[in-house]
């Protein structure tokens, strides 16, 4: 099953075209993109069941964000070996660094973002898991029965502001507007051959900059959520970034940073992409 947010409004996304939820279901459940994560057992029963009108084409530059208005959004660092090898810094043996993108950072998945002035603004692409049901001291055999499903994410991060200082500033240099862009859709777990497996790539103006597999995750989702949920209650509609591979600005040599005009685009096997074009700050 895979939903998104149209305009404001939960449709279901069948084969492309938009079946608008509210509509669909006589009022049952709401229009709300973000409220259907509390009710999501009996939305997917509903879904499964229901025999739904014909949907209608749309256009995907009027997607939102599928979650666009978590509680809380954690974020994991260095979930991948390679990446930490380029970070210069060790692998992680119990928890990866665990940060956060403040709320305001969502966008949907097709945006013009600012760039900050005299920033270093870099790429991330990641898996970003959304939760469906309340998870807390859960176990890894048990974690993909709280994920309501997956998306694309991008952790955009400008350096400056996240690594200088008497000590670093990870949430406030990741949460500048537009810094969190996710989408297209959301795609439940079981949509996928393997959900512990799947392909990411990322480029910059066509140029291939990051490519890897979620199983290349050090831990993957369902361990992340055990570890996550032995410290935090994780509630329906948080939305969960799993970490970069490698190929970021900040680990080339010589660096590389976003510019006026560039376009990224971030995919994800079996999910989608997005798509951001960047320009200078008037």
């Amino acid at each position: 099953m895979r939903i998104a947010n149209l305009s404001g409004r939960l449709v279901l996304d069948i084969d492309g075209l938009a079946v608008d939820v509210e509509n669909a279901s006589d009022g049952r459940f709401a229009a709300d993109p973000q409220a259907v994560y509390e009710r999501w057992e009996e939305f997917r029963d509903w879904a499964a069941r229901a025999r739904l009108p014909e949907g209608s084409p749309f256009d995907p530059a009027r997607l939102g964000a599928p979650a666009p208005a978590p509680r809380q959004i954690v974020a994991a660092g260095l979930n991948y070996r390679d990446h930490a090898a380029e970070s210069g810094l060790a692998v992680p043996d119990t928890m990866p660094p665990v940060f956060t993108k403040f709320a305001t950072s969502i966008t949907g998945p097709v945006t013009e973002v600012t760039l900050p002035p005299g920033g270093h603004t870099d790429w991330e692409i990641e898996l970003v898991v959304v939760i469906g049901a309340r998870a807390r001291h859960v176990t890894a055999e048990t974690a993909w029965d709280h994920v309501a499903g997956l998306t694309v994410g991008q952790d955009i991060s400008e350096r400056i502001t996240q690594l200088e200082g008497p000590a670093p500033q990870f949430s406030l240099g990741k949460s500048f507007p537009g810094f969190a862009p996710i989408g297209p859709c959301l795609v439940t777990p079981d949509s996928f051959d393997n959900p512990d497996d799947l392909g990411l790539l990322c480029t910059v103006n066509g140029e291939e900059v990051q490519k890897s597999r979620t199983s290349d995750l050090i831990f993957p989702v369902p361990d992340l959520i055990a570890r996550l949920s032995s410290v935090m209650p994780l509630l329906p509609g948080d939305v969960v970034f799993t970490g970069t591979p490698a190929g970021v600005g900040l680990g080339r040599d010589p660096q590389r940073w976003l510019a006026p005009g560039d376009e990224l685009v971030s995919t994800i096997e079996g999910v989608g992409e997005l798509r951001q074009r960047f320009v200078a700050q008037t």
